[in-house]
């Protein structure tokens, strides 16, 4: 990014659009392209309350009578020589017409000179007039390399001066996602926590990065203490994560192997899509990031939806390799493929960037969707070669229901010799693995009132007394294995034999 903003600059592009929440680092990457040129462009700032200052005077400094935007902009149309100016922060006036008119005179103005305008800011506002004069980058969050040397300045000072490898690619790795001062933060942070800063502290580092996402809104960091054991049945869908559990080590790449872009799960609600979603991330060792598209939609100003997922998007990019978690892709993108007529076309300007990453994204993020309506879903997620695989939850067979049962009653009892798991099977046909743990809970509940332990005859009754999703909703079930059969893969081992012997 910076040798294109670099390249733009010497191109004598008069209007750059730079997105980051880092405004001193990219002010000295500004500054050292400015050095870099063959002719030396002059630095400026401008903020709205220094007015524009020459970048590295004084910050108490206000200079030329520019704190108005519009002065600000005329001052840059009246110097001679050429220059670089920074404009922080102009997205709140940025749609005003005199300030969008200002900004074309310009522009106009900088033709064939050495000027450039750059409006730095952390989020994207636009008005359609400049649409085609301006280019927007995305500067970039610290590599490795970067926060290297903020690693290195932190143990000059601390008790610690020397990391062997292993430790320093821990900490590094463990800071990827955050800012260069986020970084330097929460080394310091680990430092006062700890006296000093060795492997042990990655946690703390991690900790810190948690709570930093989580500041994000849109994206929730999820850990599951729960192996991917604990899911009953979905042999052949575990096998085929288990095969892919090293996919994003150095050794695959080597292999030839590519990096896998991600999986969707169909299937009847309550049949573990949302758990084996979260245990993969114990198989394979990777963070788990939710994103929460309920709250990626933001009404209140035109493009802060859209802004919002990029955002998130290139939050999980930073940290990768990471699992991006998208629960009931259904209703989250249901409204993706059509007019978008009811929210001025929002929902599909999101679902066509959400689209586009998906297929030129290069970072290791592994999309990982549930869904539950099929119908619902826009027919481009589910064409070949946007998710390596598309699987099939179905209700659980008899094997895997008492799989379930052992389970879940396992977790609760150290004993279960004393429950017959074979008759809980048969009169829990058609029954889901949520039905089946709350039909247990529903029987604990009523042993615990009566203050004595809960029992078989408990269990069945409990069963007895539900009526499962499978039979209130008899028709979507049987629509989404009519669809699923031919369309996806079944998850269930013993389903995916009996496809390959037929085949």
């Amino acid at each position: 990014m910076k040798e294109e903003l670099n390249i733009l600059v010497q191109a004598q592009y008069p209007l750059i659009y730079l997105i980051t929440p880092e405004e001193e680092r990219a002010e000295q990457a500004i500054e050292k392209i400015a050095k870099d040129n063959a002719e030396y462009k002059r630095v400026f700032v401008w903020t709205v309350t220094r007015g524009m200052v020459e970048y590295g005077q004084p910050r108490q400094s206000t200079q030329h009578n520019t704190v108005s935007p519009e002065a600000a902009i005329e001052w840059t149309t009246r110097q001679k020589e050429g220059g670089i100016y920074i404009f922080k922060d102009l997205h709140p006036f940025i749609e005003g017409p005199v300030i969008t008119r200002w900004l074309r005179d310009a522009i106009a103005s900088f033709k064939g000179s050495d000027k450039v305008i750059i409006l730095m800011s952390p989020v994207q506002t636009l008005p359609i007039e400049l649409e085609k004069e301006v280019v927007v980058l995305d500067y970039p969050l610290p590599n490795l390399a970067e926060l290297n040397q903020v690693l290195s300045s932190r143990l000059a000072i601390g008790k610690t001066k020397r990391l062997d490898t292993e430790t320093r690619e821990k900490l590094l790795k463990a800071a990827l996602g955050l800012t260069k001062d986020e970084a330097e933060k929460v080394y310091r942070k680990a430092q006062v926590k700890a006296g000093r800063l060795t492997g042990e502290e990655v946690n703390i580092v991690l900790s810190e990065k948690k709570q930093l996402i989580r500041r994000n809104g849109i994206l929730e960091y999820i850990e599951e203490d729960e192996t991917i054991d604990s899911v009953g049945g979905l042999e052949e869908l575990k096998r085929w994560l288990t095969q892919r559990s090293n996919a994003f080590t150095e050794r695959a790449r080597e292999y030839g192997l590519p990096q896998p872009k991600g999986m969707l799960i169909l299937g009847v609600p309550g049949c573990g899509k949302s758990l084996i979603a979260k245990t993969t991330s114990r198989l394979w060792g990777l963070p788990l990031l939710r994103l929460d598209m309920g709250r990626v939609y933001d009404g209140s100003t035109v493009g802060r939806s859209e802004a919002n997922l990029r955002n998130a998007l290139k939050t999980a990019e930073s940290i990768s390799p990471v699992i991006l978690f998208i629960d009931e892709l259904d209703k989250a993108f249901a409204g993706g493929g059509g007019s978008g007529d009811s929210d001025g076309g929002t929902s599909g300007r999101i679902f066509g960037s959400f689209l586009t990453w998906m297929q030129e994204k290069k970072s290791p993020v592994f999309v990982m969707a549930t869904a539950n309506r099929v119908e619902r879903l826009p027919g481009e997620f589910l064409r070949k070669g946007r998710f390596d695989e598309i699987f099939f939850v179905d209700l659980p067979n008899s094997a895997e229901r008492q799989d379930i049962f052992g389970i879940h009653l396992g977790k609760r009892r150290s004993e279960i010799s004393r429950f017959d798991l074979e008759q809980l099977t048969k009169v829990s046909d058609g029954f889901s693995g949520a039905e089946i743990e709350q039909a247990i809970i529903a029987a604990m509940y009523d042993a615990f009132a009566q203050d004595r332990e809960f029992t078989q005859l408990d269990i069945i009754a409990a069963i007895k007394a539900t009526l499962p999703l499978s039979r209130t909703m008899t028709e979507q079930v049987t629509a989404l294995r009519d669809w699923a059969g031919q369309r996806a893969r079944p998850a269930s081992a013993s389903v995916a034999e009996y496809q390959r012997l037929e085949f």
